[in-house]
Parts: structure tokens; C-alpha cells; sequence
């Protein structure tokens, strides 16, 4: 296997992990506040949310930035809150660049949550630049997976079912709060 195979593997794995469900739950919440037909938004979302997620996963790797992973593991369930609090509580006119600009930012958090265990993993390598680029494109792969899952999803209820659209966004926008607001709770002790 070559070193780019092996890190596409690991950002692909990274990013669909149950175990850490924090990442497809934001993705989740970003995407609810959206149907099928809004996909190319939800394409630059997901792209941000990855370009944000690379930015500080190579300034935590090259030693730039270090910020304290219980800070992280505390802010990262506060992203999942205000996406989810954003589509249940829709703005009218949402300002396409102010929630590209945030999700990008929410990006740089979630970049930071998975950099110590990358920084240790690179650490071994001479070159950082290809196990990066393979790392965020498994990363996007992955994004698009869940993506790819959930509208199947929601198209087959809506479709078939004939639920109403909003039903997703409310469900899965509700469940994001309540996991959220549930780990928020459980890493806020180390915090403060």
C-alpha cells in the first residue's frame, strides 16, 4: 500500500467512525438545513468545512498552533449546537458567505480535535504535504458518503412516505442539539 493510499484510508475512516460520531453528527447538522436540490451549497459547505479542517490539521503538524484538546473536545459539540440551533431557527435571507466563513471557521476546530493523533502519525514522515492532501481527500470522500446516505434517506421518505422536508431538518437538527448539548455537559468540567 502506498503512503497516499494509506492516509486516503485514514482520513475516509477518520471522518465515518462511529466512534468519532462528533464529525458525522456536525456533517449531519450542516447538511439538514438543505434539500436535494440546494446540493452545490451543501458541496462548498462540506468543502469549507474540509479546507478548514486541512488548514489546522498543517498548522497543528508543523507545530504553528497547539491549543488544548480539552478546549477542542468542548468546542467542537458547541459547533454541532449552533449549526443545528441555525436550522431550526432559519434565517430568512441566509448570507450564503457568512455561513461558508463559519462553517470554514467550525472546519479549523474539527481540524484540531483529530491533530495530535495526525502530528504523531506524520511525525515519522519526511514529507507532510502528500499524507495531508490523501488525508482531507478521504476526509471529502467521506463527508460525501454520509451525504450521499442521508439524502438516499431523505429522498425515500419524502418520495415514498410522503414526509414532509422539514421533518429532517427538525429531526436530525434536534437530535444534533441533544447529542451536542449531551457532550458539551460531559467535557465542560475539564474546560472550566
Amino acid at each position: 500500500m502506498s503512503l497516499f493510499e494509506m492516509y486516503l484510508k485514514l482520513g475516509f475512516k477518520h471522518i465515518i467512525d462511529i466512534h468519532g460520531y462528533d464529525h458525522i453528527v456536525f456533517v449531519l447538522a450542516l447538511c439538514a438545513g438543505y434539500n436535494l436540490s440546494q446540493f452545490k451549497k451543501i458541496f462548498i459547505l462540506i468543502t469549507a468545512f474540509t479546507i478548514g479542517h486541512s488548514i489546522t490539521l498543517a498548522l497543528s503538524t508543523l507545530n504553528v498552533v497547539n491549543v488544548s484538546s480539552d478546549i477542542i473536545e468542548f468546542l467542537i459539540p458547541a459547533t454541532i449546537c449552533v449549526t443545528a440551533i441555525a436550522n431550526i431557527i432559519p434565517f430568512k435571507a441566509k448570507n450564503n458567505r457568512v455561513v461558508y466563513v463559519l462553517t470554514l471557521f467550525f472546519g479549523l476546530i474539527h481540524g484540531l480535535g483529530f491533530s495530535n493523533y495526525l502530528k504523531q502519525l506524520l511525525g515519522r514522515e519526511s514529507n507532510i504535504l502528500t499524507p495531508l492532501l490523501a488525508f482531507n481527500i478521504g476526509l471529502e470522500l467521506g463527508q460525501l458518503l454520509i451525504l450521499a446516505i442521508y439524502f438516499a434517506l431523505m429522498f425515500i421518505t419524502v418520495q415514498l412516505f410522503r414526509s414532509k422536508s422539514d421533518f429532517w431538518r427538525i429531526f436530525v437538527s434536534g437530535m444534533a442539539f441533544g447529542i451536542s448539548i449531551i457532550l458539551m455537559i460531559e467535557k465542560a468540567p475539564a474546560v472550566f
